[in-house]
């Protein structure tokens, strides 16, 4: 689908040549900024759309690098159009040839016979890969050109990475806020509890000095120590630290109810944050996916390219997760705050896939 969706870009950016020129003349002569302005936002959704260039801007664009786009897109557009033009020549010529030969006529007086076929065949096949990285590199100019002049200026770049990250900030207090009542939430009504228990058979086994209730006791300080390991495992596990990534999420494997297969590994450690921030995301996956997704299989992927930790979870559950959660959306602004993507995929019926992606470098 993409090398169609590319050949009709280029299709249509060689016929669009004409009303660039149309719009340029009625901007040189009656300085008319609407034919200007309106062929460059054709040509930046021709490029978006079939060429997977940046989108419209909500600022619109001024008529001066309108102008200034359809003249230098002009030669673009007419070397994309003669690429073609010398595909379509080529194939044709390939094609009229090969029929003549297999019909058992010559061409042009030459017989097939395997020095010449051996020939022909080796000039084609360079011409070809010649005129498919001229079209190649056409689109590439053509995205390029729609980046330097109609894109945001550096103004409107900063504006808009100041408005991301308050709005980034914002969503951290609020998950933080969360995170707080949470860890409040289950010291209350889990550990609290238990050391009130605790609190009391010492006082009756002191009043009535029973070895029995002294057991006790210390059976329930036991299980209050064990749930302030696990408050404090759910808050940040020691093992991240002290082991990195993969161990930190192979102990998160053994406690979870639904079995993980866990693949790949790290090949160097990132800085602290963009650790944690993967491991939080690869967490709430599998705590999303055993108590909501009914899964059967849970698959956890870490992988690491040059600049950049990518992990990835998916379950055979019943899919329906919701981006907007408030644990996949704080997770979301936690990401963005260091300059990542989470993306959810879960349509009804599964599976669902989720996939943070940190840059490391």
């Amino acid at each position: 689908m993409r090398p169609v969706r590319a050949v009709a870009g280029l299709v249509l950016g060689t016929v669009s040549v004409c009303v660039a020129f149309a719009a340029l003349a009625a901007w040189g002569v009656a300085r008319c900024r609407g034919p200007v302005v309106g062929a460059a936002a054709l040509e930046q959704r021709r490029v978006a759309v079939l060429f997977g260039g940046e989108p419209a801007g909500a600022d619109g664009i001024e008529p001066r690098r309108a102008a200034a786009y359809l003249w230098c897109r002009i030669p673009v557009g007419l070397l994309g159009g003669g690429a073609l033009f010398l595909l379509v020549v080529g194939g044709w010529t390939a094609g009229s040839g090969l029929s003549r030969w297999l019909a058992g006529h010559d061409v042009d007086g030459m017989r097939p016979t395997w020095p010449i076929v051996g020939y022909l065949l080796t000039a084609g096949l360079l011409l070809l890969f010649l005129d498919l990285a001229g079209l190649a590199t056409v689109v590439e100019w053509e995205r390029r050109l729609v980046r330097r002049f109609l894109g945001p200026d550096e103004l409107a770049r900063m504006r808009r990475r100041i408005d991301e990250l308050a709005a980034t900030r914002s969503g951290i207090v609020e998950a933080v806020d969360a995170e707080r009542r949470r860890i409040e939430r289950d010291l209350h009504d889990g550990l609290q509890q238990r050391l009130v228990v605790v609190a009391m058979l010492l006082g009756r086994a002191r009043r009535k000095d029973s070895a029995e209730l002294y057991r006790q006791a210390q059976a329930e300080a036991e299980r209050a120590v064990e749930e302030l390991r696990q408050v404090a495992w759910r808050v940040y596990p020691a093992t991240l630290d002290a082991s990195g990534l993969r161990e930190a999420l192979s102990q998160d494997a053994e406690r979870s109810p639904v079995p993980v297969r866990i693949s790949g590994d790290l090949a160097r450690r990132p800085a602290p944050a963009v650790e944690t921030a993967a491991y939080f995301a690869v967490r709430e996956a599998l705590t999303n996916a055993a108590k909501h997704a009914g899964a059967s299989r849970i698959d956890v992927e870490i992988d690491q390219e040059a600049d950049l930790v990518r992990v990835s979870v998916r379950d055979d559950g019943c899919g329906g997760a919701d981006p907007a959660g408030p644990g996949l959306a704080g997770l979301a602004r936690r990401i963005c705050a260091l300059d990542g993507h989470l993306s959810v995929e879960s349509p009804p019926g599964g599976p669902t896939r989720v996939v943070a992606e940190l840059p490391c470098a």
